[in-house]
């Protein structure tokens, strides 16, 4: 066994880790703009670059798509706590789910009706970088874990992937920064949207029993991994069972540990993304102006989608910023934009965007099915 690619992938997982909890303002700065998931990418690649190796049929693949992406979905979805939802409410909920469903669905409705035009015909079909899209949908509705697990569902090119990466990581920084500013009018939108529902949401309630142990979880999620891939080969069978498995360990197993399970998730990613960068070459990188704008039109008519949505549900317009954040933005920056208006709202943002982590793959699964059968035709 060629040993060098886990020794890069090690070695990448525990710098960007530990820099990426480094509280220092300068590294804290950095890590502002290039995010954890996009350095851990970066860095197998330039490592492998400067040492002159091909490590893009390395055996570390077949371990990562076996192992480590399955145990990652699975971490994921058992964090998400179904009793956690009922205290946001239904508004602010189906307000997120429709955000979800025109991330998803506006790029095929784009596709379809300017199917003539030089962006869909030239740069999205004829130079495959409709297979961008659906690792977009994963990032923009489900983050890293789902990004990850579509980029192998829809097999999209090393080169793409990674415009992609950095058009995407562009414009949630930029996206993060006009939702911090934009809850700040929240309650100006509200007057002028006439909104007179400005319910306060249920507190969440946090388990105060003691989750079981470290090591029992761990043994659980490494035993249902190794059950499933001993009796299914399907990658996407096994991306749909562990996801209904890991939602089923954390609402059904008493004193579940949710807390390690997001951990766990997060470690997971970093790991299945420092494997992934080994397959870089950088010779191959390009950035696409006209993809990057549909990125840009993409986005804003998400915002102004939810808007609408709502205004006809009487719902307080805060809650677009959060669900926007909850979708686009992550774990880290939905609730820090949320403290922006209101910080007892901040444990809602949170579950929000597990949520989205939890749906994402299947968002974009949807999407890939729509857009393979457009550009086969």
């Amino acid at each position: 066994m060629n040993l060098a690619p886990w020794a890069i992938a090690l070695f990448t997982v525990i710098a960007v880790y530990f820099l990426d909890h480094w509280e220092n303002k300068h590294i804290k700065s950095i890590f502002d703009w290039v995010p954890a998931i996009l350095l851990a990418y970066l860095i197998p690649a330039g490592i492998s670059y400067a040492l002159g190796l091909d490590l893009s049929q390395a055996e570390i693949h077949d371990y990562s798509k076996e192992f480590f992406i399955p145990l990652t979905i699975i971490s994921v979805m058992a964090s998400l706590s179904l009793g956690q939802l009922k205290a946001i409410g239904y508004k602010p909920i189906i307000l997120f789910v429709a955000g979800s469903f025109f991330v998803a669905l506006f790029p095929v409705a784009f596709v379809m009706g300017f199917s003539e035009t030089t962006l869909v015909s030239e740069t999205l079909l004829a130079e495959g970088f409709w297979k961008g899209i659906p690792p977009v949908v994963g990032s923009w509705i489900g983050g890293s874990t789902s990004q990850l697990v579509l980029k192998e569902l829809v097999e999209c090119p090393e080169a793409i992937f990674l415009s992609v990466l950095v058009m995407d990581n562009i414009l949630v920084n930029v996206w993060t920064i006009l939702m911090f500013q934009g809850i700040k009018k929240s309650n100006k939108l509200n007057t002028w949207f006439k909104i007179t529902d400005k319910g306060i949401p249920e507190e969440i309630r946090e388990e105060k029993q003691k989750p079981i142990p470290i090591w029992i979880t761990v043994l659980i999620l490494l035993g249902i991994i190794f059950i499933t891939n001993y009796f299914l080969e399907s990658f996407v069978g096994k991306v749909v069972l562990l996801s209904m498995v890991g939602l089923a360990l954390g609402n059904f197993i008493p004193r579940w540990n949710f807390k390690f399970s997001l951990k766990a998730g997060a470690i997971l990613i970093l790991v299945v993304m420092a494997i992934l960068g080994l397959k870089l070459q950088f010779d191959t990188l390009g950035f696409d102006v006209s993809f990057f704008g549909f990125l840009v039109i993409w986005l804003l008519g998400h915002f102004v989608f939810m808007i609408i949505i709502a205004k006809l549900m009487n719902v307080n317009m805060a809650w677009v910023p959060i669900a926007s954040m909850a979708n686009v933005g992550g774990i880290a920056t939905a609730p820090a934009v949320t403290a922006a208006y209101e910080k007892k709202w901040m444990p809602h943002a949170i579950v929000l965007a597990i949520l989205s982590m939890a749906t994402g793959t299947f968002w974009g699964m949807l999407t890939i099915y729509l857009l393979k059968g457009m550009a086969s035709s």
